[in-house]
């Protein structure tokens, strides 16, 4: 590794990375992506989880990428003990796009990994443009953060800030989609009366950390919850089925994958399908889903702002919604546009989030009515679904 030396030795402010993988290709091209970055630096590689584990104790990395299926330990047995090893170690795990690779990414995440990597199958790495785009974004969101000074933010169960707007100025216009927002300019706290009645419908939307910060909201429902809830998550295919199973084991409500056409019944979950943007419409007999497969907005499909964009035309403003923690600002501009009718947001807190991008987003735009820590979220939405706002 002699040829890292010289990046290795001007490390200072870059988020220093171990990489486990059995794969001589994989490793390959992962250090050259991470070499090739300027906030990252490979501090050192590894075989297998044994491996890794004493690289990690010796090297101390911020970031571990940790590849699944590995001879003599796995990285689903590696993970618990490089949690001890190092414990402010934010861990991605690298699964193929398989049932058993989403599976054992699910399982990974509830048992600490920050976030995963979709890995494509052996053969089809060299061109793998999707996955180095994804993986690099996802280290440098869960890279350590220098300290710096904010305004501060409203104690827990307080309301968030209102916005500073500009006169005149209007929100980055939207990727091209198969709908037409509500609200197209900021709007000022205050600006439209809040919906003090139980919700219509509970729309949640998340990414990093999202699975197990979902599996901890859904824990909290309990049967007889008078509205459907409708989920965005940035997963791809085939995981979100699985995400579905998985919060289905975690709640007192059916939970599913939801269907192009179904109709959405109070006290049922639905996650939008990996690779589909799910939308919310409404006709005589209730509300129903769509499902479509226009371009992705920013960058992801399923996204979070046609959703609650979709709900807020469907329900007139009486709707709730909810922000979990996610990279990006995803679901700031579906945010708008329910706020915008009169719903209801609340925002993860940022000392709970896997990444405050996406909450942090919407709370500094200010458009949260409420900025809760993780442990308190279930419980406040049962309250307000039974009327208590």
């Amino acid at each position: 590794m002699t040829e890292l030396a010289p990046k290795m030795a001007a490390d200072h402010g870059m988020a220093r990375v171990l990489v486990i993988d059995d794969s001589a290709v994989a490793r390959g091209l992962m250090t050259r992506w991470i070499e090739e970055d300027p906030d990252l630096v490979l501090v050192g590689s590894a075989t297998d989880g044994e491996q890794g584990i004493r690289k990690a104790e010796e090297l101390r990395p911020d970031l571990i990428i940790l590849d699944v299926e590995m001879p003599k330990m796995d990285g689903l047995a590696a993970l618990p003990i490089l949690l001890k090893t190092v414990p402010n170690c934010r861990i991605v795990m690298a699964s193929t796009l398989t049932r058993r690779g989403g599976e054992v990414t699910i399982r990974a995440l509830s048992m600490g990994a920050a976030d995963y990597a979709p890995k494509p199958q052996a053969g089809r790495l060299a061109g793998a443009e999707e996955f180095r785009r994804d993986l690099l974004a996802k280290l440098k969101a869960l890279a350590p953060r220098p300290k710096v000074s904010r305004p501060a933010s409203p104690a827990p169960g307080t309301a968030a800030p209102a916005a500073r707007s500009t006169p005149g100025a209007a929100p980055p216009p939207l990727a091209k989609r198969a709908f037409s927002p509500v609200a197209s300019a900021p709007i000022s706290r205050g600006t439209t009366p809040r919906s003090t009645g139980r919700p219509s419908i509970i729309a949640i939307g998340s990414s990093t950390g999202g699975p197990e910060a979902l599996r901890t909201v859904i824990s909290k429902f309990s049967a007889g919850l008078a509205a459907p809830i409708v989920i965005a998550q940035h997963m791809p295919a085939l995981f979100t089925k699985i995400l579905a199973e998985h919060l289905a084991k975690a709640s007192n409500l059916p939970c599913k994958e939801v269907e192009h056409g179904e109709r959405l019944q109070a006290g049922h979950v639905y996650v939008a399908p990996g690779d589909f943007h799910f939308t919310v419409r409404r006709d005589a007999g209730g509300y129903y889903a769509a499902l479509d497969q226009s371009p992705p907005i920013n960058f992801c499909r399923p996204a979070v702002d046609p959703l609650f964009t979709s709900v807020a035309e469907a329900t007139g403003g009486s709707a709730l919604g909810v922000i979990l923690t996610g990279m990006g600002h995803d679901g700031r501009e579906g945010v708008r546009a329910l706020r915008a009718t009169g719903g209801t947001i609340i925002v993860q807190d940022e000392a709970s989030s896997i990444v405050w991008g996406m909450p942090g987003a919407v709370a500094e735009a200010g458009l949260a009515d409420q900025i809760l820590p993780l442990s308190e979220i279930g419980s406040d939405i049962v309250r307000r679904a039974k009327g208590g706002m």
